[in-house]
């Protein structure tokens, strides 16, 4: 196949912005950090709707899109401001209630499978918005290190390192995956859904990954390094049952891409649905550990 210029150019700008706006608002502050990701949670939910739309479903998008949009921003303020008494989420249990219109809107629904639609609509939320949440709270585990006024207000400390060491060890899992696959690959991972996954690829991308989490466990001591080995092992399990995943969602709806919001590299979804799979799974083991 003759290389096409225009494409890679295209591409490794596209690459090279979003490097750069990812790495930037990570490490700048918490609010940077939450806007993003408020962004990424939004427009990853109606590419979800999109492709279920796709698949058969009508989602009830605009409710759908409010309570997870709502939800992220009760756990974006609450999650640094932690009180006592509200246990940081304030608004939690209106953005409940709104989530419960999902129901209504179906059973005011003429059309047919409206259980159906009502299903996707919630999965979407599951699916694109909670993992962006459980980011945060990974951003905000440390317990908090001061208070303020008689009301016990905490302020938990925002630390971008955990963040930050997670999608360097998703991009070397990536890394590893593409290079060890393309070199030795032979054996298919999973060829009814991805025929480009190889186990030899896989192998490698965890290799590199235990390789990798010694350097960040250098780069970022909070944690020692026995956790980063087991971090980077989650990260290449599950980052590669959350690119099957994304994959098992498209091949069924028929498009090659998730979304065309980032030139030569899809959509939200594509770019991040190791990161979808990941964030629960660290989550779990970091509030066992923490």
């Amino acid at each position: 196949m003759a290389l096409n210029l225009k494409t890679l150019t295209t591409r490794t700008l596209t690459a090279v912005v979003f490097v750069a706006v990812l790495l930037s608002c990570i490490m700048f502050n918490y609010i940077s950090f939450a806007a993003l990701f408020f962004t990424v949670s939004v427009l990853g939910l109606y590419e979800f709707y999109q492709l279920a739309e796709k698949l058969g479903a009508k989602p009830y998008k605009a409710i759908g899109i409010i309570t997870g949009a709502l939800l992220f921003s009760s756990f974006a303020i609450g999650t640094i401001y932690i009180t006592d008494a509200m246990h940081g989420h304030m608004y939690f249990p209106v953005i409940i209630a709104i989530g419960f219109l999902i129901f209504i809107a179906g059973l005011l629904d003429p059309k047919p499978n409206t259980v159906l639609n009502i299903a996707y609509t919630l999965m979407g939320i599951i699916y694109a918005v909670i993992p962006f949440i459980l980011l945060l709270l990974i951003s905000c585990i440390t317990p908090p290190v001061f208070e303020i006024n008689l009301n016990s207000i905490a302020v938990a400390p925002y630390n971008f390192h955990y963040v930050l060491g997670i999608i360097l060890l998703i991009w070397a899992s990536d890394t590893g995956a593409y290079l060890v696959g393309s070199l030795i690959g032979k054996n298919k991972l999973y060829e009814r859904i991805s025929p480009g996954k190889t186990w030899e690829g896989s192998v490698g991308a965890a290799l590199l990954n235990i390789a990798c989490a010694y350097f960040i466990a250098m780069l970022f001591p909070e944690l020692e390094l026995k956790h980063w080995i087991v971090i980077s092992i989650l990260v290449s399990v599950f980052g590669t049952i959350g690119d099957l995943v994304e994959s098992m969602l498209k091949r069924q709806a028929g498009v090659k891409d998730s979304g065309k919001i980032m030139p030569g590299h899809g959509g939200i979804l594509d770019r991040f649905d190791s990161l979808l799979f990941v964030s629960p799974f660290i989550y779990a083991y970091l509030k066992l550990i923490l």
